[in-house]
């Protein structure tokens, strides 16, 4: 699906660049507003499961839906059900990588910054080796638009050897997605229609 005005996928300036991708967000937020979610979230685990699970025994990080974003609890549920250990991100200081901390569901949570719930600081560290990845909108490149903090491009760069699935409802894709040399592209996207694959294999 096409954006309008889709920005172009490089950008050398980065005020060009930062402008492009305020555009963008805007647009995926606004698709994402108007998203059937019935059903989406147990469609999305379905087809990860059939058509790109992780590797046995991988440790996946994934993260706690908030607002508008696809439920992938029920991926949860299914790969915990399949013997994955999780973890579910504690957000740090700007500028820092992700902080994985080892949760099960029914352990308590705790609120964090932009409305998130983490696990608490008490709770072990864990280095996932395969990242579920929450986005505002991507495309058939494999490019990926975040929300601007930069976290998950900063914890991809240091995790290069992990798999990389990120997730969406089918609107949120776009003919272009801007990007700059720093945004970590993706290995697949899975949404409620199926998986689109980029690098090879996710799992």
């Amino acid at each position: 699906m096409a954006a309008p005005h889709s920005p172009p996928h490089s950008i050398g300036d980065d005020a060009a660049l930062r402008a492009a991708k305020i555009v963008a967000r805007e647009e995926a937020q606004a698709r994402r507003a108007r998203a059937e979610a019935a059903g989406t979230g147990p469609a999305l685990a379905a087809h990860v499961l059939r058509d790109a699970p992780p590797p046995a025994g991988a440790v996946v990080a994934g993260f706690w839906p908030m607002g508008h974003e696809i439920d992938i609890r029920p991926l949860m549920r299914a790969l915990e059900g399949r013997g994955h250990r999780l973890c579910l991100p504690r957000t740090p200081k700007r500028g820092l990588p992700l902080d994985f901390r080892a949760f099960a569901f029914g352990d308590p949570m705790s609120k964090g910054p932009f409305g998130t719930l983490q696990p608490g600081e008490d709770s072990p560290a864990l280095v996932p080796d395969w990242l579920i990845v929450p986005l505002l909108a991507f495309d058939r490149a494999g490019r990926r638009l975040g929300y601007g903090g930069g976290y998950y491009d900063r914890t991809l760069a240091a995790l290069p050897d992990a798999g990389t699935l990120g997730v969406a409802f089918a609107c949120q894709e776009m003919d272009s997605v801007p990007c700059g040399p720093h945004d970590a592209p993706l290995d697949a996207v899975a949404t409620e229609t199926g998986v689109v694959r980029f690098r090879g294999s996710a799992g």
